[in-house]
C-alpha cells in the first residue's frame, strides 16, 4: 500500500508540474500581472487627479462660498436693522 501512495504522489506531482509549466498558465499569469500593473498605474494617476481637483476646489471655491455667505448675512442684518428702525427696507438686487 505504501508503494501505491508514492506512485500516486508521483503521478500527481507530474500532472501538477506539467500544468504549472503549461503555456496557457504562463500567459494567464502574464496577463494577470499586466492587468495588476495597469490597475496600479490607473489608481495612482486617479489619486493624483483627485488631489489636484481637491486642492484647487479648496483654494478657489471655498473662499468664494465663504464670501457669499458673509454677504448674505450682511444683507439680512441690514434688513433687520431697517425693520427695527422703521425705515423702509431697500431690497438688494437679485441676481
Amino acid at each position: 500500500m505504501a508503494a501505491k501512495r508514492s506512485s500516486n504522489e508521483g503521478v500527481l506531482s507530474r500532472v501538477s508540474s506539467s500544468i504549472s509549466e503549461s503555456p496557457i498558465v504562463y500567459k494567464g499569469k502574464r496577463v494577470a500581472s499586466d492587468a495588476g500593473f495597469v490597475a496600479k498605474k490607473l489608481l495612482k494617476s486617479t489619486g493624483k487627479a483627485a488631489w489636484i481637483a481637491g486642492t484647487t476646489f479648496l483654494i478657489l471655491a471655498v473662499p468664494l462660498i465663504i464670501e457669499m455667505e458673509r454677504e448674505a448675512q450682511y444683507n439680512d442684518l441690514e434688513l433687520q436693522q431697517a425693520s427695527l428702525l422703521g425705515t423702509p427696507a431697500v431690497a438688494a438686487p437679485q441676481k
